[in-house]
Order: C-alpha cells, then sequence, then structure tokens
C-alpha cells in the first residue's frame, strides 16, 4: 500500500523517475516524460521563464527568454483582472521597482541620484521627469481631496468689515489734509524761519509721505475686495489683456481659481524657469551641461512637491503647526545643499555659498512663474 501511494506522489511530481532515468531517455524529457502528470496539476511548477520557446505572440520573432528580443513583450501574457489592477497603478502612479529604489535616493541621496541617472545608469531609477510628473499629480489630488482650493478663499470683505475699512479710509484722508494745511501753513511768507520751525517742516513732510502711502494702499484694499469698475481698472491697450484684467477685478476668486489650475497645467515651466539659474552656478566650467543641470532641477522639484504633500497631510492629521512651519524652512534648503554637494561633488563650503545663491534665485523663478500664471490667466 506504502509503495502505491509513493508511486502515485512519484507519478505526480515526476521527481524520482527523473532523477533515476539515464540522460536522453523516455523519462528524462520525451514523450513519457512524468512531468507532464505535474505541468497538468500545476502547470507553471518549477519552471521559468528562461525556459521559454515558440514565437512572441505581439511580432511572431522566436523567442529565446522571459522577453521578446524584438519588441520587448513578455513571453508569458496573462488575463486576469490582477493584471488590468497593476497595469492601472503602475500606468498612473509608476510605483514599480524603479520608484522605490528611486524614491529612497530622492529623500536622502538626491545629488548621488542626479550624478548616477546624468552618467548613465537609466533602467534602474524612475527617470526626473516622470518623477516630476507623478509629484504633481499627487499633490494636486491631495489638495484637492482635503478642499484646499484658491477659488474656496473669500477674499471680499462683508459690510462690517468694508464699513470698518472705508472708515479707515475717511480717517486718512482727513488726517492727510489737516496736515497739508499745517504745512503751507509753515509756508507762508508771513511764517518765520527758525530751526524750531524748520524741523516742524521736516516732520510734517514725514507724516504727510506716511499718510499718503495709507492712503493709496487702503484705496487699493477698497477697490480689491469690492471689485473695481471697468472704468477703474488698469488698461495696457490690448484688448484682449485689458478684458482678462477687467473679469479679474469684477471676480477675484476667477482669478484665483484660474491661478490654481494654470499652476497644474503649466507646472513644467518651472523647469526651464530654473535652469538657467543653475547653470550660472557653474558657467565657468565645461565639466557639467544643460541636460546635468535639467536632471538636478527636475529631481529637486519632484523632492519639493512631495514635501508639500507630506506637510499637507501632517497639517490635517493635527501636527503642531510650527512644527510644519519649520520643516517647510529648513527642509529644503538642507535638501538643495545635499544634492548640490552630492551632485556636482563640492566642498562643503562651496556647496553652501551655492545654497545660499540657489534659494534666492528660486525666490526670483517663483515670482516669474506667479507673474506668468497671472498673464495666462489673462489672457485665456
Amino acid at each position: 500500500m506504502v509503495s502505491e501511494v509513493e508511486g502515485v506522489g512519484e507519478a505526480v511530481t515526476g521527481d524520482a523517475q527523473v532523477s533515476r532515468a539515464p540522460h536522453g531517455s523516455a523519462l528524462s524529457g520525451g514523450q513519457g516524460d512524468p512531468r507532464m502528470a505535474a505541468r497538468a496539476i500545476e502547470p507553471e511548477a518549477g519552471e521559468h521563464d528562461g525556459e521559454i520557446g515558440g514565437s512572441c505572440l505581439n511580432c511572431g520573432a522566436e523567442l529565446a527568454g522571459p522577453y521578446c528580443r524584438q519588441c520587448g513583450q513578455k513571453a508569458r501574457v496573462r488575463r486576469s483582472v490582477g493584471v488590468i489592477a497593476h497595469d492601472l497603478v503602475h500606468g498612473i502612479l509608476h510605483l514599480d521597482g524603479k520608484f522605490w529604489r528611486t524614491l529612497p535616493l530622492l529623500i536622502w541621496r538626491p545629488g548621488e541620484l542626479t550624478r548616477r541617472y546624468v552618467h548613465g545608469e537609466r533602467a534602474k531609477f524612475v527617470s526626473p521627469m516622470a518623477m516630476f510628473l507623478f509629484s504633481i499629480f499627487l499633490m494636486f489630488a491631495i489638495l484637492s481631496i482635503f478642499g484646499l482650493s484658491l477659488s474656496n478663499l473669500d477674499i471680499r470683505l462683508d459690510d462690517e468689515s468694508r464699513a470698518e475699512l472705508a472708515q479707515k479710509h475717511e480717517q486718512t484722508t482727513r488726517a492727510l489734509a489737516a496736515a497739508r494745511a499745517r504745512r503751507a501753513a509753515l509756508d507762508a511768507p508771513a511764517a518765520a524761519r527758525d530751526a524750531a520751525r524748520d524741523r516742524q517742516r521736516a516732520d510734517l513732510d514725514r507724516r504727510i509721505a506716511d499718510l499718503s502711502r495709507d492712503e493709496r494702499s487702503l484705496e487699493a484694499a477698497e477697490n480689491f475686495t469690492r471689485g473695481a469698475t471697468s472704468e477703474g481698472a488698469a488698461r495696457t491697450g490690448w484688448a484682449r489683456l485689458d478684458h482678462g484684467i477687467e473679469k479679474f477685478a469684477e471676480n477675484p476668486g476667477l482669478a484665483l481659481y484660474k491661478l490654481q489650475s494654470n499652476g497644474y497645467k503649466f507646472s513644467w515651466l518651472l523647469i526651464p524657469l530654473s535652469v538657467p539659474f543653475v547653470w550660472l552656478l557653474f558657467f565657468w566650467t565645461r565639466r557639467y551641461h544643460f541636460y546635468d543641470h535639467t536632471v538636478f532641477v527636475t529631481y529637486s522639484l519632484a523632492f519639493m512637491s512631495l514635501l508639500a504633500i507630506l506637510l499637507t497631510v501632517l497639517g490635517f492629521v493635527g501636527v503642531y503647526s510650527p512644527v510644519i512651519a519649520f520643516a517647510a524652512l529648513i527642509v529644503p534648503p538642507v535638501h538643495m545643499f545635499r544634492q548640490l554637494k552630492q551632485a556636482y561633488r563640492l566642498h562643503w563650503a562651496s556647496a553652501l555659498l551655492r545654497t545660499f545663491l540657489l534659494v534666492n534665485f528660486c525666490a526670483i523663478t517663483a515670482s516669474l512663474f506667479f507673474v506668468l500664471l497671472l498673464g495666462i490667466g489673462a489672457l485665456g
């Protein structure tokens, strides 16, 4: 009985008979190969993609491994819902093995990632542009999930606040008129000229300048909160741009909505805007090219987007706000310093100086990007 059970087991696995069969015999792979029974029970048991033969289902080329040498398609294709789910996640989020190799380096050793990618290690890592697009997509998705939209901001004041602003504006106007009258009296022909009056004139001049500045600011704030009329809107002479400015003045919420929408669609403009500034840090050397700087900038922007996502989530789960603010101020320059030092193999002092310059360049780039978004929104 035991021998019969063992015989069934050997017939299923085929191991014992194969091991005892001489090379080239029927039991070692011919028509009577007992491994056929094992395949019938578990078709892929003990088999490797390297043993696949036949033709590629896509281009018809002869197969000699797990992938087609002509088109790159896998030799084995499966029809299952799991494959569709994998393709969906991979196609949208690029969450494959490359991502999990790229992310740790991007966070802690960004310069090494930049240098290795520039020097040819491309198959191991997610490309800079793919990483950037993924981070931008995820950032705006998170902002939408948490309801952080600029269009939700109510920048129009209520009636009470608007009345307060108007009262402050009126008080400032009266104080300015009184100061100008006093100053004119000191300039009258009959007024005495002495040191005390000269000091009064100087004090009044400073007060008039301060009140004039306050009056202009209050007037601008009133116009902005209630919406400027077509007559009060700025004119450039370009009809299409003027029309956009009028729309923004009438509905500031529309301007904020377009600003956010264009920020998502045109975020890639940050790359060409930033690359020339990085080039300025190394313009005197031919060791580095615009391609190197582009990889540096794109990976850096991807990290900053992921950082913004993390800080947003931490803010919504209740992390202390000063901690988030401190991280937002400290982490970006530290990351820039590490990326510069590692990517360009700099001494720490040289990397520190370039980091200081790069932080200032980032402020310029952000301003240019903001102006471009406003222009695109107005023209759109």
